[in-house]
């Protein structure tokens, strides 16, 4: 019988190309670089991207509750009924955590998703980072949020009415400890489900952004729930006022991330693991540290292969071979004679 003929799947190079035409320039561009540059510009680019949309969202939803605080349209915004409104902080806080939580989870492939300064500065002094990955997420940092501010403000009336500032009446010394144990609670968090390896890895943007979400619960209110340098920054660019307390924000969310630097120094060195019996029962095999397959786009961001043994089915214990008697002509059982 004659064969039929089978179409050729595998497509040449100029087919690829002609499909796809953007994806082979950008490769060509991004291979010309170094190994290191390579990586350090596509940390940047999604760097940037996931700051801009987590800031940007984060903004446009306090935006949307300033808005819907106004008895009439055709005021300016005020935010002053937005804080003493439970529904409306609720809906800020939502905004800002589940902004959190949905750009992490997509750009902490590329770049780690971390779009805060004193997030960078944490995952140096733990030495997940070196220290010019974090000066250089750093200041994309800054310019992605200040770049998210001026489109909030141009995109939606009324101006931008976003700036952190002290509520309640409470002292600057109260604004201060309030930012600090936020942001200290929001980067031990991120220490022990992200920096931390673990089989629950992969649903670290969710404990982030829930992280995220209680400390806006409590830091709204009283201080605006800044927890980022940047964050703070930002809007008092766009709007041109700074406040005679400004400097708080950087104080604050700087001191609680050396406190969670502490606190998560003071569990790893407890060697929690052996307490927990975490390294007894893993979900997920162990990689295996002797094999790193390279990405072919970010040859710096090696990708440890799983090796996972083939289980072997039971033996099961040799069996004797059946004999089969076979009688002979005229032969009686013993059955038959003693009857």
């Amino acid at each position: 019988m004659e064969r039929a003929p089978t179409m050729n799947i595998h497509k040449s190079p100029t087919t690829l190309s002609r499909v796809d035409p953007l994806k082979h320039v950008f490769r060509r561009i991004f291979s010309a670089l170094p190994d290191g540059a390579r990586g350090t510009v596509v940390a940047i680019i999604g760097e940037f991207l996931g700051t801009l949309c987590f800031i940007f969202f984060a903004f446009a939803g306090g935006e949307v509750a300033a808005a819907s605080s106004n008895k009439k349209q055709n005021e300016g915004v005020s935010t002053g009924t937005a804080s003493k409104n439970p529904a409306l902080l609720l809906y800020v806080s939502l905004s800002a955590g589940f902004s959190l939580l949905i750009f992490v989870w997509i750009f902490f492939r590329v770049s780690g998703g971390l779009f805060n300064p004193v997030v960078s500065l944490g995952m140096a002094l733990i030495g997940a980072i070196t220290w010019v990955r974090c000066a250089v997420l750093t200041v994309t940092q800054f310019v992605a949020t200040i770049a998210a501010s001026y489109m909030v403000e141009a995109l939606f009336n009324g101006g931008l009415h976003v700036s952190t500032e002290l509520g309640g009446d409470i002292s600057v010394a109260q604004g201060v400890l309030i930012e600090m144990i936020l942001t200290a609670q929001l980067i031990f968090t991120i220490f022990m489900l992200a920096a931390e390896k673990h089989a629950a890895t992969f649903l670290a943007p969710i404990g982030i952004g829930l992280s995220l979400f209680i400390a806006e619960l409590v830091g709204v209110f009283w201080t605006g729930g800044s927890l980022n340098p940047a964050r703070s920054l930002a809007p008092c660019i766009v709007t041109k006022s700074f406040t005679s307390y400004h400097w708080i924000y950087w104080v604050g969310p700087i001191s609680g991330t050396i406190l969670a630097v502490l606190i998560y120094k003071l569990v790893k060195a407890l060697e929690y693991e052996t307490l927990t019996g975490e390294e007894q029962e893993e979900l997920l095999p162990r990689p295996n540290a002797g094999k790193r397959r390279e990405s072919s786009i970010i040859p710096l961001a090696s990708i440890h292969s799983v090796e996972i043994e083939p289980t072997q089915a039971p033996q099961k214990a040799p069996q004797k071979p059946i004999q089969k008697e076979v009688m002979e002509p005229g032969q009686v059982l013993p059955t038959m004679l003693a009857d």
